[in-house]
């Protein structure tokens, strides 16, 4: 295989990984909401425990971690940036630090879900599920348009 055909293969898993990670960041905080309006130890909660952690653990994190190794071989392996005319990547790379960051804050506030202590509300959950669709919007703008 030619170092042409492997670079599409590596851009192509690195934009599957960061659609499942996105699928998975804008719905966690979804099922946040429902949770939270829910008695501690109900069926309905438990069973929100178990699809929170399935999320979290075997797609939300997974999708994150390989997103992140097939972008950084894009950058390393096949240097498709140039770090210092590449305004655009380094806007990108600080918006997917902050996603990064969210994952983690999410993480956080599933692992109070699974010991029954989250004190948010659902409204706070509604307001940062948008964190995700803005992010994701200006990520894409930046790599489409490359400013």
């Amino acid at each position: 295989m030619d170092d042409g055909n492997l670079y599409l293969i590596v851009k192509s898993l690195h934009i599957i990984s960061v659609i499942a990670w996105s699928a998975a960041l804008l719905y966690l905080p979804r099922l946040f909401v429902y949770h939270s309006d829910l008695q501690a130890g109900s069926e309905a909660s438990e069973l929100l425990k178990t699809m929170e952690y399935r999320l979290g653990r075997y797609i939300m994190s997974p999708a994150m971690i390989v997103s992140w190794v097939f972008g950084l071989l894009l950058i390393f392996y096949f240097d498709v940036i140039d770090f210092s005319q590449d305004f655009w990547f380094h806007s990108k790379f600080l918006l997917v630090v902050i996603l990064s960051a969210y994952h983690g804050l999410l993480i956080g506030y599933m692992k109070k879900f699974q010991q029954d202590k989250n004190v948010k509300t659902h409204r706070f959950f509604r307001v940062i599920n948008e964190i995700p669709t803005v992010l994701i919007i200006l990520i894409v703008f930046l790599v489409i348009l490359r400013p």
